[in-house]
C-alpha cells in the first residue's frame, strides 16, 4: 500500500509539479525584459489583447520566446532519451555525441556557400549535418560494440574538428555569418511567431511518433537479443528512433542554435526519480527539459540585467558540465588502474639514437624557419628575402627581421612549451589522451586571460598573470577529480570534456559581455601567432624555457618511475602524490605561458609526445628533447601554412593544428583501445 502511495506521489510531483513549475517559469520569463510591464498588463495581453505597445511586446516578443523555450527544451530532452537508449550510453546527448557541432557547421556552410539551400530555417542542412555526424561518431567509436567512454570521446573530437572548420568559415566570411555568433552559442530570441509556427508541428509529430514507439524502445533496454526474441525488428527501430532524435535536434538548432546539455540533464533527472519505461520517461523528460531551458534563459537575464543577451547555450553548459562530471564519476570503475595505464601509442617504435634524431630535427627546424622568413602574402620569395637581408631594401629587411622572424620564433617556443606540457600530463595522469586542451587546463587559462582583459583591460603585465591563475584553478580542480577517478585514463578524458565545457561557457559569456569583435574573439580563442613578435618572446616565452625547462630536466626521471605504477614507484622511494602534483603544476604553468602568448592552441601537446615515442621509444629522458623539437616544428609549420594557404587571408594556427590533430586523436584512440 505504501509503495502505491509513494508511486502516486512521485507521479504527481513529476508530472503535476513539473507542469506547475513550467507555468511559473513561463510567467517569470514573460515578465522579464528591458522594459518593465506590470503584471496585470501581461495578463491582459494574454487573455484580452488590445492594439497597444505593451500588449504587442508581450504577444509578439516575449510570449514567442517563452514558447520557443518550451518547444526546444522538450525536444532536446526527448532526443537525449532516445539517443541514450539506442546507443546504450548514459552519457549520450546531441551535445556529447557531436551532433550539435555537425548541425551548426552544416548551417554555417550552407549560409556561406549555398544560401539557396537554407529553406525552412536551414532545417535540411541542419538535419543532413546532424545525421552525418551521428553516423561518423557511431562508426568511429565502434558501432554497436562501442563503450560509453569511446563514444563520448569520439563525439568530443568530432566536435573539435567541426568547431574548427566552422571558425574558419566565420573568420573568412565575417559579413555573411555576422548574425550567427550569438545564434551559434544558443539563443531563444524571437521577433515573431514564425519560429514557433515552424518548429511546433515537426516537434509534435516527432514526439507522438516516439510515444507510439515507447514499447519498442522499452525492449531495446533489455538487449538486442531479447528484443529480437520478442519479435522486434531492432535495426528498423534504431534507425527510425535516431532519425527522429536528429530531426528534433535539427529543428531546434535551425531556430535557436545549438543548445547543449539539456538532453543530458533532463532525462537523468527523471531516471533518478525512478522512471525507466519510455512512455512516462519521454513525457516527463519533455516537461523537465522545458523547465531546464527556461530556467537557464531566466538565469541568463538575471546574470546580465542590461539584457545585452547572454547566450542561453552558455548557461546550460554551466549547469550541464558539472552534471556530466557527476555522471562520469558515478559510472567509473572503482578498481584502481583497471583501464590500460600505458602511455605508449602502439607497440612499434623505431628507437633511433638521439645523436641521429636531434640533429635531423634541428636541421628541419632551421630550414622551416628560413622558409617562414621568406614566406608572405605573395608566396615563397627566397631571393627577395636574401636581397633584403644583404641589400639596401630597408622595408623588406624590417619586415623580415621585425615581423616574420620573431613571429616564427614565437611559434617555435610556444610549440616547444605546449609539447613538453603535454608530455608531462601524459606521464603524470598515465593518460595517452592527455593534453592541456583536452583536460581543460587551456580552457582555464583562457578564462583567466579573458577575465583579466574584461576586468583590468588589455595589459601586457596582467594577462599572463590572469592566464596562470585561471589555469592553476582549473588544474587544482582537475587533479581533485583525477584522485576521485583513480587516474583512470579514459575517465579522466571524459572529466576533461566537462571541465573544458564549463570553461568554454564562461569564455562565451565573457566574449559577449566584453563585446569583442566576433572575428577577433574567434581568432584569439582558436589560438593564433598573428602579429606576435619580440615583446611576446620577451614577456611570456623566454622565461619558461630558461627557468622551467631546467627544473623539469632535473625531475624528468620521476616520470619514468611513475610509469611503473604507484606500488612500484612507492617501493622505489618516490612520493607518488607529491611528485604528481609538482610535475602537473609545472605542466600547467607552461601551458598558461603559451596561452598568454598565442591563445588557446590545442593538440600540439597530444601529437608531439606520441610522434616522439614512435621515433625514440618510451624513456622520458630521451623523449624530452625530441618532443620539444617536434612540438616547435609542428607549430612553425602551422604558422607558415596559416599565412600562405589562403593568402592574403590568414587562418589561425590553432585551427590548422586542430584540423590535423582531431583525426590523429581518433586514430590514437582506436590504437590505444
Amino acid at each position: 500500500m505504501n509503495a502505491k502511495v509513494n508511486q502516486i506521489l512521485t507521479a504527481v510531483l513529476t508530472f503535476g509539479g513539473g507542469t506547475a513549475l513550467l507555468c511559473l517559469f513561463i510567467f517569470i520569463h514573460i515578465n522579464q525584459g528591458n522594459v518593465s510591464i506590470p503584471v496585470d498588463a501581461i495578463l491582459a495581453a494574454i487573455f484580452n489583447p488590445q492594439d497597444i505597445l505593451e500588449h504587442h511586446t508581450v504577444r509578439y516578443l516575449r510570449l514567442p520566446r517563452a514558447m520557443m523555450g518550451v518547444i526546444a527544451g522538450g525536444a532536446l530532452a526527448v532526443a537525449g532519451v532516445v539517443l541514450q537508449t539506442v546507443t546504450k550510453n548514459p552519457l549520450a546527448s546531441a551535445s556529447t555525441l557531436g551532433i550539435h557541432s555537425g548541425t551548426y557547421f552544416a548551417v554555417v556552410c550552407a549560409t556561406v556557400l549555398f544560401p539557396t539551400a537554407l529553406i525552412g530555417n536551414g532545417i535540411v542542412a541542419a538535419f543532413l549535418g546532424g545525421i552525418s555526424t551521428f553516423l561518423l561518431v557511431f562508426i568511429l567509436s565502434g558501432g554497436n560494440n562501442a563503450s560509453p567512454v569511446r563514444m563520448v570521446l569520439a563525439g568530443m573530437i568530432v566536435t573539435f574538428l567541426f568547431s574548427s572548420l566552422t571558425s574558419v568559415l566565420q573568420i573568412f566570411y565575417e559579413n555573411e555569418t555576422a548574425g550567427l555568433f550569438l545564434w551559434g552559442s544558443g539563443t531563444l530570441i524571437q521577433n515573431n511567431w514564425s519560429g514557433v509556427q515552424f518548429s511546433l508541428p515537426i516537434v509534435t509529430i516527432g514526439f507522438f511518433v516516439l510515444l507510439a514507439m515507447s514499447y519498442k524502445l522499452d525492449t531495446l533496454t533489455l538487449g538486442d537479443d531479447v528484443a529480437i526474441a520478442l519479435g522486434q525488428q531492432v535495426s528498423r527501430i534504431k534507425f527510425i528512433s535516431v532519425i527522429l532524435a536528429v530531426l528534433l535536434t535539427s529543428v531546434t538548432v535551425s531556430v535557436v542554435g545549438p543548445i547543449g546539455f539539456v538532453g543530458l540533464v533532463a532525462p537523468h533527472i527523471i531516471k533518478l526519480i525512478g522512471y525507466r519505461k519510455h512512455f512516462p520517461l519521454l513525457v516527463a523528460s519533455f516537461i523537465w527539459g522545458a523547465n531546464v531551458l527556461l530556467l537557464a534563459d531566466i538565469l541568463a537575464r538575471i546574470i546580465d540585467p542590461s539584457f545585452s543577451e547572454l547566450p542561453v547555450g552558455a548557461i546550460t553548459a554551466l549547469i550541464g558540465a558539472p552534471w556530466l562530471i557527476y555522471l562520469v564519476l558515478r559510472m567509473k570503475k572503482h578498481k584502481y588502474g583497471s583501464e590500460n595505464a600505458s602511455i605508449i601509442a602502439g607497440k612499434t617504435t623505431m628507437r633511433l639514437p638521439l645523436k641521429v634524431v636531434v640533429p635531423i630535427l634541428l636541421f628541419v627546424i632551421f630550414v622551416t624557419l628560413l622558409i617562414s622568413m621568406a614566406s608572405g602574402n605573395y608566396g615563397f620569395e627566397p631571393i627577395v628575402t636574401m636581397q633584403a637581408l644583404f641589400g639596401e631594401n630597408e622595408f623588406m629587411k624590417n619586415l623580415v627581421l621585425n615581423l616574420r622572424l620573431p613571429r616564427a620564433l614565437v611559434a617555435l617556443l610556444s610549440g616547444m612549451i605546449l609539447a613538453v606540457s603535454g608530455l608531462i600530463f601524459q606521464g603524470v595522469l598515465r593518460n595517452p589522451l592527455a593534453d592541456p586542451s583536452v583536460i581543460g587546463i587551456t580552457s582555464g587559462a583562457g578564462v583567466g586571460a579573458l577575465l583579466t582583459m574584461y576586468v583590468v583591460g588589455v595589459s601586457a603585465i596582467w594577462i599572463p598573470v590572469g592566464a596562470m591563475i585561471g589555469s592553476i584553478v582549473f588544474f587544482i580542480f582537475v587533479m581533485l577529480l583525477a584522485i576521485r577517478a583513480a587516474f583512470q585514463p579514459a575517465i579522466l578524458a571524459l572529466l576533461g570534456i566537462g571541465v573544458s565545457a564549463f570553461g568554454s561557457a564562461i569564455i562565451q559569456i565573457l566574449v559577449v559581455q566584453a563585446d569583442m569583435g566576433v572575428a577577433s574573439a574567434l581568432t584569439w580563442l582558436s589560438g593564433t601567432t598573428y602579429a606576435r613578435g619580440w615583446s611576446e618572446l620577451a614577456q611570456y616565452l623566454i622565461w619558461p624555457v630558461i627557468i622551467l625547462f631546467p627544473i623539469l630536466l632535473m625531475r624528468i626521471r620521476r616520470l619514468d618511475t611513475l610509469s611503473l605504477g604507484d606500488e612500484a614507484a612507492t617501493g622505489l622511494g618516490l612520493s607518488v602524490m607529491s611528485t604528481r602534483f609538482q610535475l602537473a603544476l609545472l605542466a600547467t604553468l607552461l601551458a598558461s605561458f603559451s596561452v598568454a602568448a598565442v591563445g588557446a592552441i590545442g593538440f600540439v601537446g597530444l601529437i608531439a609526445p606520441h610522434f616522439a615515442r614512435l621515433l625514440v621509444g618510451p624513456s622520458n629522458q630521451r623523449l624530452l628533447p625530441v618532443t620539444m623539437l617536434i612540438g616547435g616544428l609542428l607549430l612553425v609549420i602551422a604558422d607558415v601554412l596559416s599565412r600562405t594557404l589562403l593568402a592574403p587571408n590568414e587562418i589561425p594556427s590553432g585551427i590548422l593544428v586542430a584540423i590535423i590533430g582531431a583525426p590523429y586523436f581518433l586514430w590514437l584512440m582506436k590504437r590505444s583501445g
